[in-house]
């Protein structure tokens, strides 16, 4: 009778174990089986970097990190002497070339002129004496008194002299009419070519001027006063808080509550409020961020895609790096 009543006793808590058991499993399919998916996103705002295209020296700063500025704020000046030595060089360069220009327009001075029509006047004369001697020679070979050597000196002195006149009165031409057109023109163009060499070291030196390209907020600043800084090197970045947005990472089987040009609310703890926000973009992050692997489930591999949503409306103190919570249903 007892061992009866021992196995209806162990048949009893066997029964209210099973009970137990599927009921804290129903209550688990219920309850966690549709409890909402929880997403936490970060909000991030447009950056840019402000840099310089010349080497130098960090001369001073006019904002700090913090700071607020506005597109054409001078942010910072640059200290470039190399730079300065340039502009020296191509200004002196400029005036060579504009002095050149100017004497190529004006043409030959009265006294250039002068002598050459002088040296034009001297290989006259040598050439009317040169033809005199030849003639004279010339003669006395034709009686038989002179040698046919003397005769061909005489005519080789000639015609020497008569290349020299041709020569003389060549430059006293050129003397007369200036500087021809190409070399006027060539003139013009060393000036032109000076003038941009001045204008390019000009523009290196705009550049020693940092300014802000756009409003927005400093948020770091990098290198410190005095200290040399090179070609492109960053100097400090800028975030425009009036670009923002908030990137989750969204598991693919979640993605149907998603879409492009779609809505989605989402909690912003930091300032205990929740926005609006519009989908503007979805990308698939790549086999790297897959969620589940099909060796493990026997399914297929869920991937993460990238989804970024701009606010519906400015979200007031919204700042990048704050969390945005997004609650969807399973």
């Amino acid at each position: 009778m007892a061992e009866k009543t021992q196995r209806n006793n162990v048949l009893l808590a066997f029964i209210t174990l099973v009970a137990v058991v599927a009921v804290v499993s129903a209550i688990g399919f219920f309850t966690l089986g549709t409890e909402p998916e929880v997403i936490q996103g970060q909000a991030e705002a447009t950056e840019y970097r402000v840099s310089s295209k010349v080497p130098g020296r960090i001369l001073k700063y006019f904002v700090s990190e913090g700071d607020q500025v506005k597109a054409g704020d001078t942010l910072a000046i640059l200290e470039a002497p190399d730079v300065m030595a340039k502009l020296s060089q191509a200004q002196a360069a400029e005036q060579a070339a504009q002095a050149l220009n100017e004497k190529a327009i004006r043409g030959t001075r009265a006294e250039q002129l002068q002598a050459a029509f002088e040296m034009w006047q001297k290989a006259k004369a040598g050439l009317e004496i040169a033809e005199k001697s030849y003639n004279r020679v010339n003669r006395l070979f034709e009686q038989g008194v002179m040698t046919a050597q003397k005769r061909d000196e005489a005519k080789a002195q000639y015609d020497a002299m008569a290349a020299t006149e041709r020569a003389a009165h060549a430059q006293y031409t050129m003397a007369k009419n200036g500087a021809q057109r190409e070399d006027k023109a060539m003139a013009a163009a060393q000036v032109e070519r000076a003038k941009g060499a001045v204008a390019e070291v000009a523009s290196y030196i705009a550049e020693t001027y940092l300014l802000a390209s756009a409003d927005g907020e400093v948020t770091e600043v990098f290198p410190k006063e005095g200290e040399l800084v090179g070609t492109g090197a960053p100097i400090m970045n800028i975030a425009r808080l009036n670009e923002m947005w908030v990137t989750f990472n969204v598991r693919e089987d979640f993605l149907k509550q998603f879409s492009v040009g779609g809505e989605i609310k989402a909690y912003i703890p930091a300032l205990e409020k929740e926005a609006t926000f519009k989908v503007t973009y979805m990308k698939d992050l790549g086999t790297y961020a897959a969620w589940k692997a099909t060796k493990t489930t026997g399914q297929y591999d869920l991937k993460t895609f990238e989804v970024k949503a701009k606010p519906v409306q400015a979200v007031e103190n919204l700042r990048p790096g704050m969390s945005a919570i997004c609650t969807i249903n399973k």
